[in-house]
């Protein structure tokens, strides 16, 4: 019989990990992408609602015929900000996740 998990057991444990070195701080890579990623998807999200409320504001003043571009600019604001929602719902369930974690 096999030992499914025998690969896993001659790893040595935690005296075989690297150890950071003295005086230097380990740091997440990648945290300042995250960030700008985020920041950058909000502005856009940002700049399609404020484009359809002018598209609309437009349209009710007459400085705009095709109600077609109204509806599609709402549309596309509306399903950016859902997408934006979600990604936020899903960012909320990681960090409930992450509090559960026993250390």
């Amino acid at each position: 019989m096999s030992d499914p998990l025998g690969l896993i057991s001659n790893a040595g444990g935690p005296q075989n990990l690297p150890r950071p070195m003295q005086g230097q701080q380990s740091r997440p890579q990648g945290g300042a992408d995250f960030k700008k990623m985020l920041m950058q998807n909000l502005n856009e999200v940002n700049a399609l609602q404020q484009d359809a409320s002018q598209a609309a504001e437009d349209l009710m003043t007459g400085k705009r015929k095709d109600l077609e571009g109204v509806v599609a600019a709402t549309d596309k604001a509306e399903t950016a900000f859902k997408m934006l929602q979600a990604m936020r719902n899903q960012v909320m369930q990681a960090y409930d996740e992450i509090k559960q974690m026993r250390v």
